[in-house]
């Protein structure tokens, strides 16, 4: 056998086949959800998976508003900011956020399930999250993923 016909293969940005999908998030787990949308962005659902190269697909979460929590989460989890400023903290609970911006939320638990670096940050600006059914992104023929 030759030793030299099985040679590794890496996916490099050229390489990547970079597809769109669109997810329903109506009566999901918001952690469930977030997990496996964390997975697609990376790209970690594809045979050739690189993990230095952004491989993951272009994500369109619909009905960002009607995610669910188990337990008491809704007001008992608080979700901290900090502006860097002295007494820029900040604390609000998950239903406060849902009041003022119902997609935030689920943005907020995508991105803490990402890479805390540059990849990180740059498979982010992949995820899409509307409130409602409708969004903008059906001109790229999004396939639709159920979890």
């Amino acid at each position: 056998m030759d030793q030299y016909s099985y040679k590794t293969v890496f996916a490099n940005k050229a390489t990547a086949d970079k597809n769109w999908v669109l997810v329903d998030a109506k009566d999901q787990v918001i952690g469930r959800l977030a997990s496996q949308v964390a997975s697609v962005l990376r790209g970690k659902n594809k045979t050739n998976y690189t993990p230095n190269t952004d491989m993951g697909d272009h994500v369109v979460i619909i009905n960002a508003d009607k995610v669910k929590m188990t337990g008491k989460k809704w007001n008992n989890r608080r979700i901290f900011t900090y502006s860097g400023y002295p007494g820029g903290q900040r604390q609000l609970s998950p239903k406060e956020i849902s009041q003022k911006n119902p997609a935030r939320l689920v943005e907020l638990s995508v991105r803490g399930m990402l890479p805390k670096n540059t990849m990180g940050r740059q498979l982010f600006r992949s995820l899409h999250v509307y409130a409602g059914t409708e969004h903008p992104h059906t001109a790229n023929q999004p396939k639709e993923l159920k979890f």
